[in-house]
């Protein structure tokens, strides 16, 4: 997975918006030619987040993201590469690596779990 943080991400309406979004697509294209995409994702901002922790027994719901964060997760890619090299190769080729960084994780394979929707 390519976790994205910290990214300037123009929104509609801005002019920057139309060649961020042709970066982006064409790194989609990418990974769908390598045939690795899986799915992605870009999160609304921060500050449309609600945190939600259970402390003994009491559930806690806080407007906005969890106050010690310091890095904001802007989206996300669920990529299958074959392994390490290529999901780094991929994750330097990410068009929000240059001014936000990518995290790249593998996903956990835990017998038992259902992951299905």
């Amino acid at each position: 997975m390519l976790l994205i943080y910290d990214c300037d991400r123009p929104e509609p309406g801005d002019p920057r918006f139309p060649e961020a979004l042709a970066r982006v697509n064409a790194f989609a294209d990418e990974c769908r030619r390598r045939g690795v995409f899986v799915a992605g994702h870009p999160l609304q901002r921060e500050h449309t987040a609600t945190t939600v922790a259970v402390r003994e027994g009491k559930t806690l719901i806080t407007d906005g993201p969890y106050p010690e964060t310091h890095e904001h997760l802007g989206g996300a890619y669920v990529l299958d590469c074959r392994d390490l090299d290529e999901a780094l190769e991929l994750a330097a080729l990410c068009p929000m690596a240059a001014d936000g960084s990518i995290e790249v994780r593998p996903i956990a394979g835990v017998p038992g779990l259902d992951h299905r929707g």
